[in-house]
């Protein structure tokens, strides 16, 4: 026997004892479990087919002579031979295609039971009993419901008191920032803000009806204030020059239009949740773990803050 397959021994030695070792020490062990025994089945395996594969190789490129005869196709000039299939790596895989029928038909079958299942359908059910549930409630009690939600999935980002804690998310108690509204009069947005893709464009695309021109830094800085402020004060000239053809003179938005910039609407917090939001700040992911009403009642929540 020489050192490489006596080292290939070793190797494989070592590998099995390290796997018994981790699975028997851990919670539960094999314990007659058919996933973990497949598991550790492949597992070995794969160390042995693949520890043996090597040394027959490595084996072979040490002590081979490039012999046989070519195949009449040419790539600059280099040729290839026609070697016959390997016959071991015909059998190995064969026996994989015998190993993956009998797993998915006997050994763990597709419609097997398995955790992920289970959760899945008592998630389901769960969230099926709470929309019954709670299908009908309005007013006072969607707005409880609401900030319960908030608290224990938005509170993280957004602050006990959905202040945004210091600029790291979202300030919810006022609807726009002056540096989240320049932000999208600059850059344009594309959040979904309505419920599907209506794109709002950057400066390049925004004129001052007043004017005739692009609208201007000075213009930018005023309008983002002016928002801001609630749709106060200077700027005024300027927003319905520019933004209230698409936003409304109020700032109440256009249905299938543009977004309410005014206040916070429960529809408006619904389709942030549902697709996410790109701004100034940063990006804040799309939450689908909450279900439809949960979602309407963080909207109404959030709305309730701002007035």
């Amino acid at each position: 026997m020489n050192k490489l397959t006596l080292g290939g021994i070793i190797f494989v030695a070592l590998m099995l004892l390290l796997t018994y070792l981790s699975v028997g020490s851990s919670e539960g062990g094999l314990n007659g479990d058919i996933v973990n025994m497949l598991a550790v089945a492949g597992a070995v395996a794969l160390v042995i087919i693949t520890v043996f594969v090597v040394i027959k190789y490595v084996r072979q490129m040490q002590t081979d002579t490039a012999q046989g005869e070519l195949a009449e196709e040419r790539w600059d000039g280099i040729g290839e031979y026609l070697n016959e299939l390997p016959m071991g790596w015909a059998i190995m895989f064969f026996l994989l295609i015998v190993w993956g029928m009998w797993y998915f038909v006997v050994g763990y079958p597709v419609n097997a039971y398995s955790q992920i299942g289970e959760y899945n359908e008592d998630t389901a059910a769960h969230n099926a009993k709470f929309e019954a549930e709670y299908a009908n409630i309005t007013g006072d009690r969607l707005v409880e419901m609401g900030e319960s939600v908030f608290l224990a999935e938005c509170k993280v980002c957004h602050g006990i008191n959905a202040d945004g804690i210091d600029g790291k998310a979202a300030n919810l108690n006022k609807r726009l920032e002056a540096v989240v509204v320049k932000h999208v009069v600059v850059n344009g947005s594309n959040n979904h803000l309505l419920g599907s893709e209506m794109p709002m464009p950057d400066r390049n695309g925004l004129i001052n009806a007043n004017t005739g021109e692009l609208i201007t830094d000075a213009e930018i800085e005023a309008v983002s204030n002016y928002v801001a402020n609630g749709m106060q004060g200077a700027g005024a000239e300027v927003y319905a020059g520019v933004c209230a053809a698409c936003h409304g003179e109020d700032g109440k938005g256009m249905e299938y239009v543009a977004p309410n910039i005014a206040h916070f609407t429960p529809e408006l917090v619904v389709n942030v949740l549902n697709h996410g939001k790109k701004g100034a700040i940063g990006e804040m992911p799309k939450f689908d773990r909450l279900n439809a009403k949960q979602k309407e009642a963080v909207g109404a929540y959030i709305t309730s803050l701002s007035k």
